[in-house]
């Protein structure tokens, strides 16, 4: 399922997306606005891409920050969460992760951590371990992203994802 398969979806079900971007920079709120229509079931987003607007901004706790750093699986979860919560959307995606060049906090080039946040407060999560330049980890994520979020909305209608 794309873009469009995804928007198309959560439009029929009456349900909304809010995108939490950190190495993505804009990105995935760039790939769902694309499509026309798009305001029916897209809210909005964040980028965080600084570690401190992660914590302001969406919620992730200040200790989770201190203690793991920025990448890290629960980091994309309270992300995913706190961005639904503050664009008022029923599914909240969320990437963090290290596009490079340099490894950051340890973290090695290509280590991704993408969440959705649902109904029910529901976590749904993803880690990649991508090559390749700066671009294609940031490419790559997305549609990763895109394809976790399309995932997850088939399985709620009873058809099976990978």
């Amino acid at each position: 399922m794309d873009v469009a398969g995804v928007l198309s979806t959560l439009v029929r079900r009456s349900a909304t997306v809010a995108v939490a971007e950190s190495l993505t920079g804009g990105l995935i709120g760039a790939a769902f606005t694309s499509v026309s229509g798009s305001s029916k079931a897209f809210r909005g987003g964040v980028i965080s891409y600084a570690t401190d607007l992660k914590r302001e901004l969406l919620g992730v706790p200040g200790e989770l920050l201190r203690r793991e750093g920025a990448v890290h699986p629960e980091v994309a979860a309270a992300m995913a969460a706190g961005v639904a919560r503050l664009c008022g959307a029923t599914y909240g995606l969320a990437v963090t992760g290290v596009a490079g060049p340099e490894p950051q906090d340890g973290k090695p080039v290509g280590l991704v951590h993408i969440a959705v946040s649902g109904p029910g407060g529901q976590i749904w999560s993803r880690e990649l371990r991508l090559d390749g330049s700066r671009e294609r980890i940031r490419v790559e994520t997305v549609d990763e992203a895109v394809d976790l979020l399309a995932g997850v909305l088939k399985r709620n209608i009873g058809e099976h994802s990978r």
